[in-house]
């Protein structure tokens, strides 16, 4: 995409899709926002879909953010949509918005939005799907672990990613293998006979560890699967979990392990989502991505 000049009251912002190290003074932005980034994270996003990820400048400085990334032919997801807090209210986000929108063409697009902007987002054609709950705390142990979990392997790859297919509204692989084997992050694979049925990770985050995706069959598979990815943790370490509300049995295993409720998102959508079986999705992979 070509830079987009536009005309705001505080100058000429040029919006542009943005290389990979332009993007740590946005993840910066979000730890003050406190959305408590994952380490590592933005590096594993950005080859998704390198050409999704705008900044917003005036002059040398960047001011504006915001990501719409493509996952497939028929899926998007928007994310980081920020403005440099000196500089709200000067219709930087909005000219910054316009601008990357049409980097999704045709496709439906979701987001997790603060609950302050839904009303912003209504406008711009998205609708509210349902909400999504951060659970945070310190967890408490559930009873040994099961054999059937197991540490992901490279041989275990294409079988995660094809359950994550069951879960997720796109083939998301090359993502997958890269959120799977990415230095410092724990992942854990559930199997009976054989076959995956869930998995998850545990990443290292700005304020303690976040799990995402948890994805399994059932509740005492994903309840197998959280015991193991929090098991060697220090016993004063936070975990946070992403949770759709409709989710009930998720939520009981959350607040079973010791976490409670600090936050909301709204997901939201443009339009009819691909199809994914919600009944699997014990933890969203990442606000930001989807």
């Amino acid at each position: 995409m070509r830079p987009t000049p536009t005309t705001t009251g505080t100058g000429q912002l040029t919006v542009a899709a943005a290389p990979l190290d332009h993007w740590d003074e946005i993840v910066g932005w979000t730890a003050d926002e406190g959305w408590n980034p994952g380490d590592g994270d933005i590096a594993l996003f950005h080859p998704t879909d390198p050409g999704g990820f705008f900044t917003g400048r005036l002059g040398d400085r960047t001011v504006s953010a915001v990501s719409v990334v493509n996952h497939s032919a028929d899926y998007a997801f928007l994310g980081f949509y920020l403005v440099a807090p000196d500089l709200r209210g000067q219709g930087l986000g909005l000219a910054t918005w316009r601008a990357a929108v049409p980097h999704a063409g045709a496709r439906t697009i979701g987001l997790d939005g603060v609950p302050a902007q839904v009303d912003t987002y209504r406008r711009a054609g998205f609708r509210p799907a349902h909400d999504t709950l951060r659970y945070t705390g310190r967890p408490t142990p559930g009873g040994p672990l099961s054999p059937d979990v197991h540490p992901v392997t490279a041989a275990h790859l294409d079988a995660i990613a094809a359950y994550d297919r069951r879960c997720f509204p796109a083939d998301r692989r090359d993502f997958v293998a890269r959120w799977l084997t990415a230095p410092g992050r724990t992942a854990r694979v559930h199997l009976r006979d054989g076959e995956v049925t869930g998995y998850g990770v545990l990443r290292p985050a700005h304020e303690g560890h976040r799990i995402g995706p948890l994805f399994a069959d059932t509740p005492a598979t994903a309840e197998a699967l959280f015991d193991a990815l929090t098991a060697e943790l220090d016993p004063a370490a936070e975990v946070s979990l992403d949770i759709p509300e409709p989710r009930s049995d998720a939520l009981a295993l959350a607040a079973s392990r010791g976490l409670t409720p600090r936050s909301h998102t709204v997901r939201m959508y443009t339009g009819p989502v691909p199809p994914a079986d919600p009944a699997r999705t014990f933890g969203v992979t990442s606000l930001e991505l989807g």
